[in-house]
């Protein structure tokens, strides 16, 4: 399992900084949510948007295409994921700004729609962030989220923090996972003010070319990364052992795995 050992140093708690492996691992998945959702949120064309976190960019992309907005602006903590984003060539129109989702650096009532996309439970406060999100948008006007059902077990990389424990590991949570949830989602949305909250879950899946692409994919989530290299080499090979045996597939050919995302959105009043 050498060519799955890690290359370089582990990286802060939840810092993301490689966008290229972010897409890997995340922005593909991010990106199959991002269709229905956009269905869901049902919005017109030609609008103003934030996309709060926007991470590597991927659902900003996707926003561009579907939505034809008049403006859009992405605002992300890590340096490395905005260079990510900027490299897409359909979101050249898009301004980008370093900032924080509890603290952004936009303008109040200056956007129609605010969004944020596998965001929330990475949020530190996450009813700050949410009111932030009222705060930039105009009277009127939509805020929403989606994130992973972390508490359902619909998180893509649920299968290997399955094994971890069978292990006996715990990989660190998001510091917000609590947050995640329908009712807990919803509950936020009406504790920052916000109006006609609805809530949803999608289901999604994504074909693998094989069970290594899909574990290569964990090394670019810095909690399992963390886990991987504090474990010794005959552990290691054990877990990814488990994992496998677990999904009941072979490391050669196609894997096809699912993942539930939680969405939430309301009116800012």
């Amino acid at each position: 399992m050498k060519k799955n050992e890690p290359g370089k140093p582990a990286s802060p708690t939840f810092v993301f900084d490689d966008g290229a492996g972010y897409e890997l691992m995340m922005g593909r998945w991010s990106a199959l949510v991002a269709e229905p959702f956009l269905d869901w949120l049902a919005l017109p064309s030609g609008l103003a948007w934030l996309d709060s976190a926007c991470g590597d960019g991927s659902f900003t992309e996707h926003l561009v295409r579907r939505q034809r907005p008049s403006s859009v602006v992405g605002v992300d903590p890590s340096p490395a994921q905005l260079s990510f984003a900027r490299q897409r060539a359909s979101v050249a129109s898009v301004s980008f700004l370093q900032g924080d989702a509890q603290a952004l650096p936009v303008s109040s009532s200056s956007v129609d729609a605010a969004v944020m996309a596998l965001v929330l439970f990475f949020v530190p406060d996450p009813l700050a962030g949410i009111r932030e999100l009222l705060r930039v948008t105009r009277p009127g006007g939509t805020i929403a989220a989606y994130h992973w059902d972390m508490a359902g077990g619909g998180f893509p990389l649920q299968p290997i923090i399955n094994a971890a424990r069978d292990e006996g590991y715990e990989p660190q949570k998001p510091p917000s996972a609590w947050a995640a949830t329908l009712e807990a989602s919803a509950a936020l949305w009406r504790n920052a003010g916000s109006l006609e909250v609805e809530i949803r879950q999608f289901e999604v899946s994504r074909t693998f070319a094989s069970f290594d692409d899909f574990w290569c994919t964990a090394y670019s989530n810095p909690r399992l990364r963390a886990l991987f290299e504090s474990l010794s080499s005959a552990v290691l090979q054990r877990l990814y052992d488990r994992v496998r045996q677990q999904l009941g597939v072979a490391t050669e050919g196609p894997l096809q795995l699912k993942a539930r995302a939680n969405a939430v959105k309301g009116r800012r009043g």
